[in-house]
């Protein structure tokens, strides 16, 4: 199903660029609303005052890593919008936008609210949603799922550094 051409039974480029590009821009949004940077004084003293374990990545990794994961997957969602309706492929997209959601609702629920708890299990339903997007994916357009596989190893890191953290911070969370 690779080799061949976006049939034009799916979305059109311009529609499906322009959806990917919404979904992703809310995201980024709410993820950039929420960072632990100098611009959000208060959420960066609260995120460096936690408990955090030794397998922490520097802050810079994370602001490398989430855009190449987001781009990824933009390319997936646009791959699959360019492909004919189909149960499976329909399946795919509605996974694809549920994960792009939960992108930047994690942020809101980790950085903005402090919910440590309710942020690792966001983080686990994450994991499960991103391998049931590959999963299905895989059965619309091959590539689409590949894109996604980065996002979901990615995905399990920080499902286990959640839940580190939350255990660390378990007097303080919520």
């Amino acid at each position: 199903m690779d080799a061949k051409a976006a049939d034009p039974g799916g979305w059109s480029s311009v529609a499906a660029l322009g959806l990917v590009g919404l979904v992703l821009g809310a995201s980024a949004v709410l993820g950039r609303r929420n960072a632990p940077d100098r611009t959000h004084p208060n959420i960066r003293r609260w995120y460096q005052k936690l408990d955090k374990p030794d397998i922490t990545p520097p802050d810079a990794v994370f602001g490398a890593v989430w855009p190449a994961l987001e781009a990824a997957l933009a390319v997936g969602g646009y791959r699959l919008l360019r492909r004919p309706s189909s149960g499976r492929r329909d399946a795919a997209v509605a996974l694809w936008l549920a994960n792009s959601a939960m992108i930047g609702g994690w942020s809101e629920l980790f950085f903005r609210r402090q919910r440590l708890g309710a942020s690792a299990a966001a983080s686990g339903a994450m994991l499960a949603s991103g391998a049931a997007l590959v999963v299905t994916a895989a059965r619309a357009d091959r590539t689409a799922a590949a894109t996604a596989v980065p996002y979901v190893g990615w995905l399990g890191f920080a499902t286990l550094l959640a839940e580190r953290i939350r255990r660390a911070n378990s007097a303080r969370g919520r």
